[in-house]
């Protein structure tokens, strides 16, 4: 019957939510919730409190600028010194590396390789002079005739050398023909090299060049040449060589000398020979290549007024003469 005494109305004690022990427990505690739950608990307080920098307790302190110090004038003077020095240094590298230039310059010939003539050696403080090769420089139809030319150059010198020893053995058995020694010496020294630059060296260039200029230059001076071969073949007395009148002459007093200037007297000959023979040669030669009295005055004109010496004395001529124009006038 107590079943009956119970209100019906009433809701249920087993049905009500807020009746569960753990929410009564919670609802009944005297911490409030957020408390438990709140973000800035102790231990949150802490770390925060260790992880941030204090503030500066320093007063604010204005930024002071420094004075500049200038530098003193010793100081000044040493670093311009400095500078100086070391401009100085630069300079003469400078220098020192065009004068190595230069004489690599003047080690090499106009077509900028380097000189091979007369061969030296490297140790040797005088340096070659020209550059000479045939197969590079000379076309193929002149090769030969060059070649001979330069075959006669150095019998020549040759035939020079020996002549000063001819003259030598002549002298030591005649004191009276010293004359002849010491001219024989005096041709040696001045045909050798006059006769390797004046008439060899044109007509390389002549061949190399096909130069009108360098031909009639070859022919004027290589026709002397070949008068003085002749004069030596024949050997006039006290003129220095050794040709056919002083060797029998010699031979008569002295048979070995008058051998001796016997075989200078035929290389002598040889020479001569030789000299009309190539002169011949090298004439036909020309002729073929259409050279002419036109362009070698052509050439002489252009070479000259193009020369840098020549354009040096026409600016010195001009400025003197304005200067002596300008005075008279004054």
């Amino acid at each position: 019957m107590s079943g009956f005494d119970d209100n019906p109305f009433a809701q249920p004690a087993s049905d009500n939510p807020f009746n569960d022990p753990s929410v009564t427990q919670v609802t009944n505690s005297s911490t409030e919730p957020a408390d438990q739950y709140s973000s800035f608990s102790a231990h949150s307080e802490d770390a925060l409190s260790a992880h941030t920098t204090p503030a500066s307790t320093s007063p604010y302190q204005p930024a002071v600028l420094q004075p500049s110090t200038e530098p003193s004038p010793q100081a000044t003077a040493a670093v311009a010194q400095a500078n100086l020095l070391r401009q100085q240094e630069q300079l003469e590298r400078k220098a020192a590396e065009l004068d190595r230039r230069e004489q690599e310059l003047q080690t090499r010939g106009p077509t900028g390789k380097e000189n091979n003539w007369p061969p030296l050696p490297k140790n040797f403080p005088i340096k070659p002079c020209f550059y000479q090769d045939f197969s590079d420089e000379i076309p193929p139809e002149y090769q030969r005739v060059c070649k001979m030319m330069y075959y006669l150059w150095m019998l020549n010198c040759v035939t020079l050398f020996l002549n000063v020893l001819a003259c030598l053995a002549y002298f030591i058995t005649n004191a009276s023909y010293g004359v002849d020694f010491g001219l024989s010496i005096l041709w040696l020294i001045l045909f050798a090299p006059c006769s390797f630059l004046c008439w060899y060296r044109p007509v390389y260039k002549a061949f190399k060049t096909d130069s009108s200029f360098s031909f009639f230059f070859f022919f004027f001076v290589f026709f002397c040449q070949a008068v003085i071969f002749i004069i030596q073949a024949v050997g006039i007395p006290k003129w220095g060589n050794s040709g056919w009148i002083t060797a029998f002459t010699a031979i008569s007093l002295h048979t070995a000398v008058g051998a001796i200037m016997i075989i200078v007297a035929i290389l002598f000959t040889i020479c001569a020979v030789m000299s009309v023979i190539l002169l011949k040669m090298v004439h036909s030669m020309y002729r073929r290549t259409g050279a002419s009295f036109q362009k070698a005055q052509q050439e002489l004109s252009q070479g000259v007024f193009t020369s840098k010496t020549f354009q040096t004395a026409a600016a010195g001529a001009a400025s003197s003469a304005a200067q002596g124009a300008f005075q008279g006038n004054n």
